[in-house]
């Protein structure tokens, strides 16, 4: 796996809102369906999840 996969940054190519699940999912080799899957579900259990998304949208850099 190259660098640029390797590193956690929001790609400009597989955004749905703001790339933040697509980039975890390349930066842990899954699909970017299954963590935006997984963030989905973990919406259901009580937590700060909303807010962790909001801080990494603001914290990643763009590819």
């Amino acid at each position: 796996m190259s660098d640029l996969a390797r590193r956690l940054a929001r790609p400009r190519d597989d955004r749905r809102i703001a790339g933040v699940c697509s980039g975890l999912a390349r930066r842990f080799g899954m699909s970017s369906g299954m963590v935006r899957l997984i963030f989905v579900l973990s919406c259901l259990l009580p937590g700060p999840q909303f807010l962790i998304y909001i801080i990494l949208w603001a914290l990643l850099p763009n590819e």
